[in-house]
């Protein structure tokens, strides 16, 4: 898995992360595999209720007087293709100068970020200040990991935030997020007797990815096509619904759906004939040229057992053809820059309850707080609970601070380029560290990530040299 001399370690914790299941929730065992590096290294180290992880080193010899510097991750990561991200594997190979992983998303989101922190702690080599190496818990799925650090968590006030996708730009600010959970009633009723075909319908094949950085890229979300399709055979067709599952993870664009329905035999070959062929017609025409592999197929599937209430499907399908799902409104100050945006991650059939997640995006918090607050209004109406998992301001850094520009120096002169300064519509902790510990300023880098959240996930290899080459000649000079 090595590269070259340089960041061969990098290379080897990254693979050791890699062993080691990380989903949002569920960092148990990599928080101890933290733990126990400090341990080995004989560094002072705290973890927080949150289980969020500070690892101290102090300063190279005849460095003591410098500011400390804060080396910021976080250790969960976005699991797509897993069925159990408990148990299964992340198998990651290299094909063209990139890494990618077999059938899973690849974890380089932040694990790359991070194994570079960790190699700068076990390193004798690097000159830099004292340092703070801060990895926090749940950043994928609600960051109440930096929600939650204590005011006295970091004494550093200068954090070099290893988490950025874009090799090229220095990230300066980042849009606020709400994630909501909605629930919708249902009721299980005992599937109808009688003469009834059922249907599997299957949307697949889409790209999927982040749903931020990814949302204005014409990529097809599963959870349009299912919708439509559900409206269409809701229209024309006595049906039912025995389930939906639709989409991977909440902080991503929905890349497949599966729904169970039935409907009487007297109807089932016209359904299938027009249904299916006219919504891969559909997906042709709109997707085509942005996401040209997602496509439809119904085919015929065992009888289940139960359904679920009329009024909890239709509930569901007025609730998706009012609130908004893509690009909101772009930006009149940032030029091709998403402002506003809301996606549907998830939706699934759970034992009492339909399940929706929202991700609301903006640099506008008072626009993030009223396009959340419009939805969750848009849920109740139809007898649904909302709750907030998260709720991320806005961040924006000084773009003419020292701090940046020396970030800015480092890459001319190690790289022989200057990197753009640009406010990402992803969500980064920036914004809670902001409000946690006045006076913090923060410079975002990171090596090319493609397709984060997603199957198709990968990571340059020479970014990751080319950024590490930054990362430690910006301690050097920071010391």
């Amino acid at each position: 898995m090595k590269q070259n001399i340089q960041t061969e370690r990098v290379f080897s914790i990254f693979s050791e992360l890699n062993r080691i299941p990380r989903p949002s929730h569920h960092e148990e065992r990599v928080v101890d595999y933290l733990c126990q590096f400090a341990e080995r290294l004989h560094l002072e180290y705290k973890r927080d209720a949150q289980n969020c992880v500070v690892i101290r080193k102090p300063a190279t010899k005849g460095h003591e007087g410098a500011e400390p510097i804060v080396l910021l991750n976080h250790m969960d990561m976005v699991c797509v293709g897993m069925k159990n991200p408990l148990t299964d594997p992340i198998e990651p190979y290299i094909e063209d100068g990139w890494m990618k992983a077999k059938g899973t998303s690849l974890g380089a989101d932040n694990g790359i970020g991070l194994s570079m922190a960790l190699a700068v702690l076990e390193s004798n080599d690097i000159v830099h200040p004292a340092l703070e190496v801060m990895t926090t818990t749940n950043e994928e799925d609600g960051m109440s990991g930096a929600a939650n650090l204590s005011k006295d968590f970091l004494k550093g006030r200068k954090v070099i935030n290893l988490d950025s996708e874009d090799y090229d730009t220095i990230t300066t600010g980042a849009a606020g997020a709400c994630l909501q959970l909605h629930r919708i009633p249902l009721t299980r009723m005992e599937a109808p007797g009688g003469k009834r075909r059922w249907y599997r319908i299957r949307f697949e094949g889409g790209l999927g990815g982040h749903s931020g950085v990814d949302i204005n890229k014409g990529r097809c979300s599963a959870v349009i096509p299912a919708w439509a399709i559900l409206a269409a055979i809701y229209n024309d067709y006595d049906f039912n619904v025995a389930s939906i599952h639709i989409g991977e993870a909440n902080a991503s664009i929905a890349s497949s759906a599966e729904m169970i329905i039935t409907i009487p035999s007297g109807e089932g070959s016209e359904f299938v004939k027009q249904q299916e062929e006219q919504m891969n017609q559909w997906l042709r025409e709109e997707y085509g040229d942005h996401d040209p592999n997602m496509h439809c197929t119904i085919e015929k599937c065992e009888r289940q057992e139960t359904i679920i209430n009329p009024e909890a499907v239709e509930a569901l399908l007025s609730i998706l053809e009012q609130i908004p799902q893509g690009v909101v409104k772009m930006s009149e100050t940032m030029q091709d820059t998403v402002e506003t945006s809301n996606n549907v991650g998830r939706i699934s059939t759970e034992e009492d309850h339909i399940l929706v997640s929202t991700h609301t995006r903006s640099f506008i918090d008072s626009d993030m707080e009223a396009l959340s607050r419009d939805i969750a209004n848009t849920f109740k109406e139809h007898g649904a609970t909302s709750e907030t998992i998260m709720s991320a301001p806005a961040w924006q850094e000084n773009q003419q601070s020292d701090f940046l520009r020396l970030t800015s120096d480092t890459f001319q002169d190690v790289l022989g380029w200057r990197p753009r300064m640009v406010a990402m519509h992803f969500v980064l902790e920036a914004g809670f560290f902001v409000q946690h510990y006045p006076g913090i300023q923060m410079a975002s880098i990171g090596p090319r990530i493609v397709e984060p959240h997603s199957t198709s996930e990968r990571v340059e290899l020479k970014t990751i040299d080319d950024i590490w080459q930054v990362l430690i000649e910006m301690l050097k000079r920071l010391a």
